[in-house]
């Protein structure tokens, strides 16, 4: 057990039980002797929780008589004890994950990516009445960095957001359940990205393309690559075990296009039907051998140390309504995509083009 944050840990533990009734005012604590041996860690570890506790109000300590809970937790104490008691545990992982030699951008990468997975499994829609803005469409681990930068530029305002591929994005839109949405849709027809299925799904509607980036799509795999991949078309009858976006995921559209270019059918792929909504579930399952090849980003094969091989250059643009571009939170997200600061935090993640980050397009 990591002992720097023991301290918070145990009086979290009792703060827990006076939450829960388990303790009530009036009740005598262990003393420091018996709580030390029941962690396993000094008296002055335990000393230190009292006096925590005691800080905040909610144990005394007198001499010949013992520490003892003097009152319930106070409701207006309630959330700021619970974000503290958050962020201490935070601190204990990432001491923990440093200790173990992973990088702060390895340990941040990593929580967003885990994020990320939470958002899918507990994908809620937001009504109208709660005036928080509302993010619907396809997955991008640019998007996640936004969401945890949201608060530096729109203090007050946090995203919510839901990753249900590109086509999501656009239906929520215009069934009214999202506010933007995110799109790297491409149009064979036009060899363009967004704006064809903006105007189809769309029509009549003012709405504003503001681009995100340019990002680089292609092959995930093992470091070692044994089947020595170069395109799609070494993917039919290879033996290789492939992982495959969802229906409507932007990723999905340009696969199945190119696939019939080629003359390629699905059932050539092992593993097409397995299906799954992000990129960083893309690379977890090939980074655990659970699949050898699919397509994803390339800022999802460096955060999981896989190889990478371009197939295209995409453009992933967020879509947003006229009605709702003069909104606070979107206006700050729109200058603060301008910025260098936002550039230079794109290209960190890796495989992002942000020669037209922030430029913004409208389609009548």
């Amino acid at each position: 057990m990591d002992r720097t944050f023991l301290y918070y840990q145990i009086a979290e533990a009792i703060r827990q039980d006076i939450r829960n009734e388990v303790l009530c005012p009036g009740d005598r604590l262990p003393s420091v002797r018996e709580l030390a041996g029941q962690w396993n860690c000094t008296i002055g570890t335990v000393q230190r929780a009292y006096e925590e506790l005691a800080r905040q109000g909610l144990v005394t300590s007198r001499p010949g008589q013992g520490t003892h809970v003097t009152a319930a937790i106070p409701a207006a104490l309630e959330t700021p004890l619970r974000r503290a008691a958050l962020v201490h545990r935070a601190e204990a992982f990432l001491l923990e994950a440093l200790t173990a030699g992973y990088s702060t951008v390895e340990t941040e990468q990593a929580i967003r990516i885990a994020l990320d997975r939470w958002r899918i499994l507990s994908q809620t829609p937001v009504q109208l009445s709660e005036q928080r803005l509302r993010f619907v469409g396809s997955h991008d681990p640019a998007v996640a960095l936004i969401a945890a930068r949201f608060a530096d530029f729109a203090p007050g305002e946090t995203p919510h957001l839901i990753f249900s591929g590109s086509l999501g994005g656009l239906i929520a839109l215009v069934e009214g359940e999202a506010d933007l949405a995110g799109c790297h849709l491409w149009d064979e027809e036009s060899d363009t990205y967004n704006v064809p299925f903006v105007r189809r799904l769309l029509p009549g509607r003012r709405v504003a393309l503001l681009t995100l980036a340019h990002r680089r799509l292609g092959f995930l795999l093992s470091a070692a690559n044994p089947a020595a991949v170069t395109g799609l078309e070494n993917l039919a009858n290879s033996g290789l075990r492939f992982i495959n976006r969802q229906r409507g995921a932007g990723t999905r559209v340009w696969l199945d296009a190119h696939l019939h270019r080629l003359g390629i059918a699905p059932e050539q792929l092992p593993g097409y039907d397995q299906e799954k909504q992000t990129h960083s579930e893309v690379a977890q399952m090939i980074a655990e051998g659970q699949a050898d090849v699919g397509l994803g980003v390339e800022a999802a094969a460096l955060a999981f140390g896989l190889r990478f091989i371009p197939l295209t250059q995409e453009r992933y643009d967020l879509v947003i309504p006229a009605e709702v571009w003069p909104l606070s939170p979107v206006q700050a997200l729109a200058r603060w995509l301008a910025t260098d600061a936002a550039k230079t935090e794109l290209t960190a993640l890796g495989g992002y083009d942000i020669r037209e980050t922030g430029r913004v397009r409208w389609v009548e």
